[in-house]
């Protein structure tokens, strides 16, 4: 369609005039041009053949002046003279667009246009087609320019590039290329399917930094293509750095300052030959006296080295480890040992744990007695010889010619050359004293220290240590208080000067209670009493008494007789006790067959001597016998009287006194101690009650023993304990029994009917006694007159309130029981006939009272239980 509508186009605007057109000579027509053809590839060549009038082609003419497709790729080379016919022109390739058979359009059509000068034109069309040609395979990208790689020292050999490249005649790819290596390597392959591998491990430090390959292609038909690769081995950290210090061993003197270098540790990284900045350097041996410089490997001494003190001198051998390492972590890194060997120096001048010694000589010691070694005071703390050797100066001082020397010279040793005689004048003139001086001095160089010797004469031991008696026999009362004087012991010794006398008590005086009852002053051996003495325990101590000076030891026996004493109160059991005893007893009675045993430690049981204190009203009680016996027994001594008023009293507590003075006259009673033990005694006396009845049984008679419950004051939390749990208890009762009447009282049906048992008692009270007779007891309680009930009355009837209710009569405990009588007959005149009758003396006389109305109701509520109302 393009091509008709430019051929419409061209018929409209060049209309042939009447003379012959204007045309170009073998066109139109069909040409071949190669694939990839260079520039100015002649394509076609045609010439114009010029209209009648002869006029010439317009400059720039013929031309293409359309393609289909469009394309670039050609040109038409201008007529170079006028003479068109005879020139002709020719379509050749432009070379601005490549000719690709494979990729591109395979046939083109030209449109070539001519004009002249008097307008005359014509246009043709030539068809032009690509031919294929056989093209060399080709590399792509970077590849094609060519292509740096990079491979790590140290890797192992193997797979390091996939070599790509393609066939422009292959356009599906399915022909196979060849690759090979145009300069064979002995590092390096490449395989026919174009993989590069290494065939050996590359090492940087040694020279394989890069290597150049040309890589080719070759296609099926032979034709070849080519490239560089570059593969650059790659420098990795895996050289461990090497110690280039020589020195393993190092000799260093004692005593360096502070921060000296005594090494220089250097290495170098073969990874980074020639640069040292990047190690690093440490010690790893845990020491303190050296530190290192981690960036120079300088070691410097960090700590004092005394060679002469501590581990040093036992071992002045220091090794350490050196570490050297590429960077602060991980990396690598080298170790290396150096030892120190520290040496030692005469830096110590002789020292002596004493410069001052005082020595004590027998006077009659022998000539060439040793005295003293200095050497074993003295000593060169410095490690090795010569540095620690040192000698003794020549003795010098006043009164040291003659007496002292050394033995052998300069050892030290000091011995006795002369005599010392205490009492010889020269040597009292030197008061016995003498002073010697020595120095002390180190070999090299000369340092020296003085020592001062100081020696005394001693005095030998000449007499013993005696006491001025052979035995000493005191006597102490018993009654003596502690710290009491007992007596006195004295040792002497007769030597020059004198000494102190030390005295001490080696055996003897213990007692049950005490390991020594005796004490003696160090000093002045003055005997004391620790504690008082028990004649009854220990009648006689006997002592063995050390006195001790600075040289000798003697002893002596002291015998202390204990004077006795009556110390002891007379002792008697029972100590308390609790007596009832009827009222009507009879005179003479040893009451309840009581009895006292008493016992004095320092008395005879014949010495005691009984009588009765405060309590004894009306000398009622007495004790038999009173005196003389260690035994005695409780008396009436009078009868009580009551009824007259005499006795008003009916407990008794009786003060007993027990004093062990019997045996003494009146005289020694003045004189001697007396001792008096006491008894306690209380007694209750149990009114007799008055019986119509011969055969009434008498009540029975309770007798009560009080004992008391004596506990240490230090067990105070047992009456706490007790209070508190009794109050727990009693609070725990009182709430049942609340519940209780509570639960009564929801529960029942009616009402408790008030029962009462009445007693046609004349006196005003009655007592019944179930537990012993039966019978009841009847009591005034106003006058205090008392009887027994007849039994013909002694079971009363009851009956309800009402007279309209009636309710059974209950049986009532007791002898001859019969039925109650009402109430109403209790309070009639019968009640006060009852009181009429009774007997005279059994109830009051003379309008006193015969017994206490606190003592009849205490005594009756224990005699017999309560009767309760409805029961």
């Amino acid at each position: 369609p393009a091509q008709v509508f430019m051929f419409m186009l061209f018929c409209i605007l060049f209309k042939p005039t009447g003379r012959e057109a204007l045309r170009l000579i073998h066109l139109p027509a069909t040409s071949n041009v190669a694939e990839n053809s260079p520039p100015e590839t002649s394509v076609h060549k045609f010439s114009v053949n010029l209209s009648a009038s002869l006029a010439p082609v317009i400059p720039g003419l013929p031309l293409i002046i359309n393609s289909s497709p469009l394309t670039d790729a050609f040109k038409v080379n201008w007529l170079s003279g006028t003479d068109f016919e005879a020139s002709p022109s020719k379509v050749v390739t432009s070379g601005n667009e490549q000719l690709d058979f494979e990729t591109g359009p395979n046939i083109f059509d030209l449109q070539i246009y001519v004009k002249d000068d008097v307008g005359v034109t014509d246009l043709q069309i030539l068809t032009v087609q690509v031919t294929d040609v056989n093209e060399p395979p080709q590399f792509q990208g970077n590849l094609a320019k060519g292509l740096d790689l990079y491979l790590v020292e140290g890797a192992n050999p193997g797979y390091i590039y996939q070599v790509e490249a393609f066939d422009p005649e292959d356009t599906n790819r399915n022909i196979p290329l060849s690759y090979f290596l145009i300069f064979p390597s002995l590092n390096f392959a490449l395989s026919a399917n174009g993989t590069l591998f290494s065939t050996t491990e590359f090492d940087f430090e040694a020279g394989h930094k890069s290597f150049l390959l040309t890589a080719g292609v070759r296609d099926s038909q032979g034709l070849e293509a080519s490239t560089t690769l570059q593969v650059n081995i790659g420098n990795i950290n895996d050289e461990t750095p090497r110690f280039t210090s020589p020195a393993r061993l190092y000799s260093i003197p004692e005593e360096l300052a502070l921060g000296t270098i005594v090494a220089n540790i250097t290495a170098e990284d073969p990874d980074d030959k020639g640069s040292t900045s990047f190690l690093l350097y440490s010690i790893t041996t845990a020491n303190s006296y050296f530190m290192i410089n981690q960036l120079t490997g300088t070691i410097q001494v960090a700590r004092r080295l005394d060679r002469d003190a501590g581990q040093l001198r036992q071992n002045p051998t220091i090794s350490l480890e050196v570490l050297v390492k590429d960077r602060p972590s991980g990396g690598q890194e080298n170790r290396m040992q150096i030892t120190f060997v520290v040496e030692d120096i005469n830096d110590n001048p002789p020292t002596c744990t004493k410069f001052t010694f005082s020595i004590m000589v027998p006077e009659r010691a022998a000539k060439g007695t040793s005295l003293l070694d200095l050497n074993k005071f003295c000593s060169d703390d410095d490690s090795k010889a010569p540095n620690n050797q040192f000698n003794f100066s020549t003795p010098s001082g006043v009164g040291v010619s003659g007496r002292f020397s050394q033995d052998p010279a300069g050892s030290g040793k000091i011995v006795l050359i002369g005599h010392l005689d205490y009492e010889n004048t020269s040597n009292l003139a030197a008061g016995n004293k003498y002073t010697v001086i020595i120095q002390v001095q180190d070999v090299a160089p000369p340092y020296h220290k003085n020592i001062y010797i100081y020696i005394l004469t001693k005095p030998e031991n000449e007499f013993p240590l005696i006491f001025d008696r052979p035995s000493y026999v005191f006597d102490v009362s018993e009654l003596r208080p502690a710290r009491s004087r007992v007596g006195q012991v004295r040792a002497t010794d007769k030597d020059f000067p004198p000494s102190r006398v030390v005295y001490s008590i080696n055996s003897g005086g213990a007692s049950l209670q005490f390991p020594n009852i005796f004490w003696i002053n160090p000093q002045t051996g003055e005997l004391q009493l620790v504690t008082k003495a028990d004649y009854e325990t220990t009648p006689v101590y006997i002592l063995r008494i050390q006195a001790t000076n600075s040289e000798d030891t003697s002893s002596v026996t002291v015998t202390v007789n204990i004077l006795e004493e009556n110390d002891e109160k007379p002792i008697c059991t029972p100590n308390s006790y609790f007596l009832a005893i009827p009222v009507d007893l009879r005179v003479g009675t040893n009451i309840q067959n009581f009895k006292l045993t008493c016992i004095d430690l320092d008395s005879s049981p014949r010495s005691f001597r009984y009588s009765i204190g405060s309590g004894n009203v009306n000398s009622h009680f007495t004790f038999s016998p009173s005196a003389g016996s260690n035994v005695t027994s409780l008396l009436l001594a009078t009868r009580f009287d009551y009824a007259s008023g005499l006795d008003k009293i009916w407990d008794y507590k009786l003060l007993v006194y027990i004093t062990d003075d019997n045996l003494l006259s009146g005289r020694k009673k003045a004189k001697a101690r007396v001792e008096t033990g006491t008894v306690t005694l209380s007694i209750s006396v149990i009114p007799d009650p008055t019986t119509t009845a011969t055969t009434t049984t008498r009540p029975q008679i309770i007798h009560q023993v009080l004992r008391k419950n004596i506990y240490s004051p230090s067990a105070w939390y047992v009456p706490f304990v007790i209070t508190l749990g009794s109050i727990l208890l009693l609070g725990l009762l009182v709430s049942l029994f609340v519940l209780l009447a509570k639960a009564i009282h929801r529960h029942s049906g009616c009402k408790w009917r008030q029962k009462a048992f009445e007693f046609p008692c004349l006196y005003g009270g009655c007592i019944l006694f179930p537990l012993v007779t039966g019978a009841v007891y009847e009591f005034n309680s106003k006058t205090g007159a008392r009887k027994w009930k007849d039994p013909s009355t002694q079971m009363p009837r009851w009956q309800e309130p009402s007279p309209h209710r009636a309710a059974p009569s209950r049986p009532v405990t007791g002898e001859g029981a019969r039925p109650a009588r009402s109430t109403s007959e209790q309070d009639g005149p019968s009640s006060k006939a009852q009181a009429g009758d009774a007997r005279p003396g059994s109830g009051k006389q003379d309008g006193k009272p015969g017994t206490p109305k606190s003592r009849n109701t205490a005594l009756m509520s224990r005699a017999s239980p309560k009767l309760h109302p409805g029961k």
